[in-house]
């Protein structure tokens, strides 16, 4: 997709208001204002989640909204500017599921695009169940536990297929 066709390019500076432009910067062409200087940086969006394990089973999440509404995922969101990724991952599994997790290793990180058009970046943790009751809550129609070789389908982004396929080759 060129800058020009991008929706998410500013029409105007934010600072002065002049047209945007584009420069080379680092390497890559940029929108950029001609007057004051001003680069925006398209950047994706920070979100982490978090893989719950009882056993075998691991935990998923039904959307309840879309974009991939009724589709599944590991409990995830994006990250709060004043959090850091840990503490967002163990946050959403709480509004998402109602259990209390402590994280416990950093599990992968992987890019993706949230749909229409949202590039943005995952932080995959693993955790533990350290309380709460489950419960789908937040933006979940549903929550439960599955087999790795029986999960509810389909899953929402190919980030957190690949990373459930990852973890069935470490329990082999």
């Amino acid at each position: 997709m060129s800058l020009k066709d991008n929706a998410h390019v500013f029409p105007y500076c934010p600072f002065c208001r002049a047209g945007m432009g584009v420069r080379l910067e680092g390497g890559t062409e940029r929108p950029a204002c001609p007057e004051c200087g001003f680069v925006q940086y398209l950047n994706p969006a920070p979100g982490a989640a978090v893989i719950i394990r009882r056993g075998k089973k691991v935990c998923l999440v039904q959307r309840k909204f879309e974009p991939k509404k009724g589709m599944w995922t590991l409990p995830t969101g994006f990250m709060e500017w004043n959090e850091d990724a840990p503490l967002a991952a163990a946050r959403e599994a709480l509004e998402e599921t109602g259990l209390v997790v402590k994280i416990t290793r950093l599990h992968s990180v992987e890019s993706g695009l949230l749909p229409p058009d949202i590039p943005v970046l995952v932080v995959f943790f693993q955790g533990k169940e350290t309380g709460g009751q489950m419960v789908a809550g937040d933006d979940a129609a549903a929550v439960g536990f599955f087999d790795l070789d029986d999960l509810p389908g389909p899953i929402a982004f190919a980030s957190h297929l690949k990373t459930l396929n990852s973890l069935g080759k470490e329990i082999l």
